[in-house]
């Protein structure tokens, strides 16, 4: 009996579909079995990566985040998958994927994953209370404009206001601001982008002194901690449990995940057919920008069983399972599947996913995006539980930056 490990993240979506994944692949191959490792996502990172997992071979690949890929790869934790390409190729590798999921997966001319699952962030609204007619109208007489997605993070506001009644159990968006290293960055990350500004200076270095650093803190702390604006919950959420809200009709829009736009889709979904995606807000005179950040398998330097591992990455990586794991709510990075007027049919946000991830942008790379995570979690927690001024907390944050020598590329 040969036995592949695979770790992931318990994320139901992907438990699913990647479950399907490996029960097919063992009956193409009897005698294999698949072992998958589902655990939360610190402790992902953690036996994976901090802990050796894929480097001394307790797994064989590992679903992860591309935040990670830059420490992965630094501490020769995976296989330059580049080698087993060369020797028995993936059809259609790299030409058939868009170039924003290609890109970020090779670091020193090594290929050190494949995508995965993408979801770029875009604005998610319920086009059910956007079209409404009573809506509309109200909206009008209140603000002297038409109700539409909101362009700007002013319209945002305004428009989140007017949609929270907390007496219906609806808010007008919600954010998720729980410290997990990722979404709070994230969120930050954009804030930041859509501004003007930048995370790091032409060295570099991490530059939290900045304009639009402090309007960009000052803009989600007000936000995050108006309950006439945003779902009080905020700060206990993960980017899965804000999602859900979203998905439970307790929420009119948020910028987030697109992968929550494409689960509202699915057969059974109370929200089908009500909810659209629009671009991220900006500041005046902005262009819009988004963010991607995806999910990737990664074949373990340790593994024992790489040629079967790379079977099952090829297995994987065909238009056939990458349309077939969006019946479960995973969104696939083949540009067919985003393509395909079957699955745009019956999820047409899967029409506008193409353009938002090949304008998103990336996040810095480097081995201290852990570190630089956990500090930016940090300013958001300060941020939403003291009344701590912002340029104080920046200000915090920047000389541990600095005293850590944090760098990027």
């Amino acid at each position: 009996m040969s036995q592949l490990r695979i770790a992931l993240r318990n994320y139901a979506d992907f438990e699913n579909a990647l479950g399907e994944e490996a029960g097919l692949f063992e009956a193409l191959r009897p005698g294999t079995k698949v072992e998958l490792h589902s655990v939360g996502i610190h402790e992902l990172y953690n036996s994976a990566i901090t802990d050796g997992g894929l480097h001394d071979g307790r797994f064989d690949l590992a679903l992860l985040v591309t935040d990670w890929l830059a420490e992965a790869h630094a501490a020769e934790a995976l296989d330059d998958l580049n080698l087993w390409q060369k020797a028995t190729p993936i059809r259609g590798w790299p030409q058939e994927w868009p170039c924003s999921l290609v890109k970020p997966l090779i670091l020193e001319d090594c290929l050190t994953s494949l995508p995965w699952h993408d979801g770029p962030e875009c604005l998610v609204y319920r086009s059910d209370l956007f079209s409404d007619s009573k809506h509309q109208s109200a909206f009008r007489a209140k603000f002297s404009r038409e109700l539409a997605p909101p362009a700007t993070w002013e319209e945002f506001e305004e428009t989140a206001r007017y949609f929270t009644d907390p007496s219906s159990g609806r808010y007008g968006t919600v954010f998720a601001a729980f410290p997990d290293g990722h979404n709070t960055l994230y969120d930050f990350a954009l804030q930041v982008w859509s501004r003007g500004g930048e995370l790091t200076d032409v060295a570099g270095r991490p530059n939290l002194i900045a304009p639009h650093a402090l309007d960009a803190l000052e803009f989600y702390r007000r936000v995050v901690r108006d309950p006439a604006i945003c779902h009080p919950k905020s700060p206990q959420l993960d980017s899965t449990q804000s999602g859900d809200l979203f998905l439970a009709g307790e929420v009119a829009m948020m910028a987030n995940w697109f992968g929550f736009a494409a689960r509202s889709g699915r057969e059974g979904s109370p929200l089908a057919g009500k909810v659209a995606i629009a671009p991220i807000p900006a500041a005046n005179g902005t262009s819009p920008v988004s963010l991607s950040v995806f999910w990737a398998l990664a074949m373990g330097k340790g593994s024992r069983q790489k040629e079967l591992a790379w079977e099952f990455l090829r297995f994987v990586a065909s238009p056939e399972r990458d349309l077939g794991i969006t019946r479960h709510g995973a969104v696939g990075v083949r540009l067919s599947t985003w393509r395909n007027p079957e699955l745009q049919a019956r999820n047409p946000v899967y029409s506008e996913v193409e353009s938002i991830s090949l304008g998103a942008r990336q996040l810095p790379t480097g081995p201290g995006m852990a570190a630089f995570a956990a500090i930016i979690d940090d300013v958001i927690s300060r941020s939403l539980t003291t009344d701590e001024p912002s340029a104080a907390i920046l200000e915090s944050a920047q000389r541990e930056i600095d005293s850590k020598g944090i760098r990027f590329q």
